[in-house]
């Protein structure tokens, strides 16, 4: 595909700079009208190509669905977009009219824009110029119909040119951009280039992400660290940004990316799961909801506070593992005397992901007290308008709820911090 006219325009006009000469795009309104129907905008890039960008930015934006959030996932490689293969999209064609694009539908709470899904074939080779780039970027955040979302998520290519450039100069300073990296040093060189960019350009950095930190063994889970540790978190201390978290080499994660899933859709434990919740973990933070408390702090109710509490229980006692619990127990309370009126003990529907929120909800629990629970677990909660204690012992739900309602509730860590 040749540079003089953008390929997904159906005028046929130059949209270099984001303004059609045909008449399809309308300028800075527009831009504008779609920007703030987008909550938060992600931009995932590397100053170093081969540290697994594509499959970062993949799995964050698959999570962040899971979480019940709504979720666009836009692919401004355009000399090698791989965003397509990794969901199985391979194939798909958006509907295109002379005013819109529709994004492709990963699921109810995830869409797609890919050049991908633009070319004629897989083989076609994209020539293009720095400004005809640079208008596609545009079209692609002000003429596609992405609706109202809470996270954009962007995947650039390597390097901070064009496409890292105009992406992040059209989504506005309020773009964050999380920066990938391998343990190595000459990956790290170019990695701190990308740190300083975002400066330069006055967009923050969400943090850094150390990929392919250490291989997981198929056969035992053990992590070896082939490639080294530890670059990506003292580059991340150098350059005073957040450290997001090591993310190891994992066979299954290879086979997802050559197969077509998505990992963080089918893998919700092991290492490599808990690793990338733990990166996720702040981004989900940016919408709000997810108070952390430090290990060791006293927590006490409100006195005007919720009449129904749960707790997870396990033989008896409340369960640590949020998701392994057996029943929950439903304390009513009256927290203005900070008294218990009844414990009800009922078995929940089966866990998947967005199942327990809904169901605790509809049973009129506005407090969950939990030993732990994972980020997108929490964010799913908030939503449904559940506020979530975690680090809470392992004791009877009425000891539990009792300390909570006294203020005396002493919190530990929360053991599923992922």
């Amino acid at each position: 595909m040749s540079d003089h006219a953008c390929g997904s325009c159906s005028s046929g006009g130059d949209c270099s700079g984001g303004s059609c000469s045909g008449g399809a795009c309308s300028g800075e309104d527009k831009l504008a009208k779609t920007l703030s129907r987008i909550k938060h905008k992600i931009v995932v890039l590397s100053g170093k190509g081969g540290v697994g960008k594509s499959t970062v930015a993949t799995n964050i934006a698959v999570a962040l669905s899971l979480a019940d959030k709504k979720v666009g996932l836009m692919d401004v490689d355009v000399h090698g977009p791989t965003i397509p293969r990794l969901l199985s999209l391979g194939g798909a064609q958006p509907h295109i009219d002379s005013s819109f694009m529709e994004p492709v539908a990963w699921s109810k709470n995830l869409s797609v824009m890919s050049l991908g899904f633009l070319l004629p074939s897989p083989e076609q080779a994209v020539i293009w110029r720095g400004p005809v780039k640079i208008g596609l970027i545009r079209q692609f955040v002000q003429d596609v119909a992405w609706g109202d979302l809470d996270f954009l998520v962007v995947d650039c290519p390597p390097g901070t040119g064009d496409e890292p450039l105009s992406a992040l100069q059209t989504l506005g300073p309020d773009a964050v951009a999380v920066i990938v990296t391998t343990p190595q040093g000459v990956a790290i060189d170019d990695v701190r280039r990308s740190v300083s960019f975002c400066r330069e350009v006055g967009n923050p950095v969400a943090g850094i992400v150390e990929n392919m930190s250490g291989m997981v063994c198929s056969n035992c889970g053990h992590v070896e660290n082939l490639f080294g540790s530890g670059g990506g978190e003292a580059l991340a201390k150098e350059m005073g940004v957040p450290f997001l978290g090591r993310i190891p080499l994992d066979p299954e994660v290879v086979r997802s990316g050559d197969e077509g899933y998505a990992y963080m859709k089918v893998h919700h434990e092991g290492a490599t799961a808990e690793a990338f919740g733990r990166v996720i973990k702040p981004l989900l933070g940016m919408a709000g909801g997810l108070q952390e408390r430090p290990a060791g702090e006293t927590v006490a109710a409100p006195t005007d506070g919720a009449s129904r509490i749960a707790v997870p229980v396990a033989a008896g006692k409340l369960c640590m593992h949020f998701g392994h619990c057996e029943q929950f127990a439903l304390v009513d309370v009256d927290p203005a005397a900070k008294t218990i009126k009844e414990t009800k003990l009922m078995t929940p529907p089966p866990h998947e992901p967005g199942v327990l929120p809904k169901w605790l909800a509809d049973q009129g629990a506005k407090v969950v007290l939990a030993g732990g629970m994972g980020a997108r677990a929490q964010s799913i909660f908030t939503d449904h308008g559940i506020t979530v204690v975690t680090g809470a012992p392992s004791e009877t739900p009425e000891a539990v709820v009792q300390a909570y309602l006294d203020g005396n509730l002493q919190t530990g860590a929360n053991i599923c911090d992922h």
